[in-house]
């Protein structure tokens, strides 16, 4: 699993403060590199679980990602032999659309089943994922979410409507 960046306490702070969800820094962008982080590391091992020859992990690299919540250091997992190409984040990519980043937050906060899993991965990479491969990266996800879910709330919390009553 990794290590936890996102804090709800942190991003409450931020909200009452008046900062943006999304943007420059938004909010939400360390919620979006743990959760990409997390899959890569799914992928990853279900890569390694699959390969003929003796392989294993090798650290990660890091890249500066921009998307539409922000810009952030994402450690793309590695393996020992190279042959592992992530899927979620391509080598050689730099930027996370503004589609992905919202199919990323949807798949893994909305609590969807396989089926919803794999309909979802078709739609934003085009290929299809084996039920193993679904397994791997919602038993290294769900955790996470579940502890997100289980978190102590707040009592009260701000909300600003805007009218756009003219």
């Amino acid at each position: 699993m990794t290590t936890p960046t996102f804090d709800m306490n942190t991003a409450l702070k931020a909200l009452r403060e008046g900062k943006d969800l999304t943007g420059k820094d938004g909010i939400l962008t360390p919620l979006i590199k743990q959760l990409t982080e997390a899959a890569m590391q799914a992928e990853l091992d279900e890569h390694l679980a699959n390969e003929s020859e003796p392989n294993r992990k090798n650290g990660t690299s890091s890249k500066q990602m921009k998307s539409p919540a922000g810009s952030f250091e994402l450690k793309t997992p590695r393996d020992r032999a190279g042959n592992y190409e992530p899927q979620i984040v391509k080598k050689y990519q730099a930027q996370l659309t503004d589609e992905l980043e919202r199919k990323v937050l949807a798949l893994f906060a909305l609590g969807n089943s396989y089926q919803e899993f794999r309909t979802h991965i078709v739609d934003i990479y085009g290929m299809s994922l084996s039920n193993g491969t679904i397994n791997a990266v919602t038993d290294k996800l769900l955790p996470e979410l579940q502890a997100w879910r289980e978190r102590d709330l707040e009592a009260v919390y701000p909300t600003v409507i805007k009218s756009t009553i003219h």
